[in-house]
């Protein structure tokens, strides 16, 4: 069953690459590499600041969920407080290149017009993220700039969702 699986997605690679359809990011035969998990402000802050909302999990069980998610893959593990920094880290996925970007930019995801304009850059899978349901806060918290640049958005699933984003992002190198 696997074997055939695998034929299929030889052949709809092969279908969609001669029409142009087949994501620049996937490569002719997938691609694996370094997944960066970036994390903006206060997130180091993960298992202190508002458990009764974040939860208790830190961001160091956080990184270990990330690791044993990725399996075989490499993973660059980030957090900053700082904006600039965040954009940086950006620039430097898209540099070495990365195979795909999980990020959490936490209160930029609302703000950050240079966030936006960096991830728009990277041409591979991009997975952002959110511990809580950003759409059953606060209306401040309901439109994302990051969305509009991400391939998916995973939201509300508490910590454990850095690891569905990973397994996501593997998933979608094939």
């Amino acid at each position: 069953m696997q074997a055939e699986g695998l034929a299929l997605q030889g052949r709809l690679r092969g279908a969609l690459s001669l029409g142009g359809l087949w994501p620049a990011w996937m490569g002719a035969a997938g691609m694996s590499g370094v997944i960066h998990v970036l994390n903006g402000p206060n997130l180091n802050r993960l298992g202190k600041r508002e458990p009764e909302i974040y939860g208790h999990t830190t961001l160091a069980e956080v990184e270990a969920m990330c690791r044993e998610a990725a399996g075989p893959e490499e993973i660059v593990f980030r957090q900053t407080n700082y904006e600039g920094q965040l954009v940086e880290w950006i620039h430097e996925a898209i540099d070495a290149p990365a195979a795909g970007i999980v990020i959490n930019p936490a209160g930029l995801t609302f703000t950050s017009v240079p966030v936006l304009d960096a991830l728009k850059m990277f041409p591979g899978p991009l997975i952002e993220l959110h511990i809580t349901n950003i759409h059953r806060r606060e209306a401040i918290y309901h439109r994302s700039l990051v969305s509009t640049a991400a391939t998916a958005v995973i939201a509300g699933l508490g910590a454990r969702g850095y690891a569905t984003a990973i397994r996501a992002v593997r998933d979608m190198l094939g």
